[in-house]
């Protein structure tokens, strides 16, 4: 299978190639700066551009996508354009301007995060825009054509980013970013449609 994974050179990114990867599938590793092809996701053009190139697929699974962390009234246009534009209207890209290159039955698996549903101190953009992707899922899975489907992965903190992230989430519970890494792949492979996978208790 035909991969393109977005965000591949980051935490998560990483674990989700070295799964698909080490199965035998094509990865088309695509970053902002990285990987085999370069993408702005919050650039409706750039990501129209990178799929020209890379052509026919069969998934599409990004891991990629920035919110702004900032108390709440700090937040503003500049915090909030960054957010809704990356990590919401970003994906929200990658799937629509994907629809004349994935191949019929394919799929798409999306990232959300566990302060959509359990909020953090300054995290008042990124629970937004957690809960604004899941709803698009479950609304857009209703809608793909060809017999797509679509899904969402929702992690709680990573182990691989507690010690930089780990002040952020007091009491929270990492997961291994192998566990999120399976959820991926049982999104791709599975034959479930319009679901949010979560990790964490």
């Amino acid at each position: 299978m035909k991969i393109v994974l977005v965000g591949a050179n980051g935490t998560i990114g990483k674990k989700v190639h070295e799964l698909l990867f080490a199965e035998g599938h094509e990865i088309v590793k695509v970053g902002k700066t990285s990987g085999d092809f370069q993408v702005d996701i919050a650039d409706r053009e750039s990501v129209r551009r990178l799929y020209a190139k890379i052509g026919a697929f069969d998934a599409v699974a990004n891991a990629s996508g920035e919110v702004a962390f900032a108390p709440f009234e700090k937040l503003g246009a500049a915090e909030w354009g960054l957010s809704l534009g990356s990590k919401l209207m970003g994906q929200v890209h990658l799937v629509q301007e994907a629809l004349p290159y994935i191949r019929e039955k394919g799929s798409f698996t999306l990232i959300s995060g566990i302060v959509g549903d359990d909020p953090i101190f300054s995290g008042v953009a990124a629970a937004a825009v957690n809960r604004a992707i899941e709803g698009f899922v479950i609304a857009a899975a209703n809608e793909l054509p060809k017999g797509l489907r679509i899904n969402v992965v929702s992690p709680t903190l990573l182990v691989e980013s507690l010690k930089e992230f780990g002040p952020f989430f007091p009491g929270y519970t990492p997961v291994e970013g192998t566990q999120v890494a399976q959820a991926y792949k049982k999104s791709i492979f599975g034959n479930r449609t319009g679901q949010k996978y979560t990790l964490y208790p």
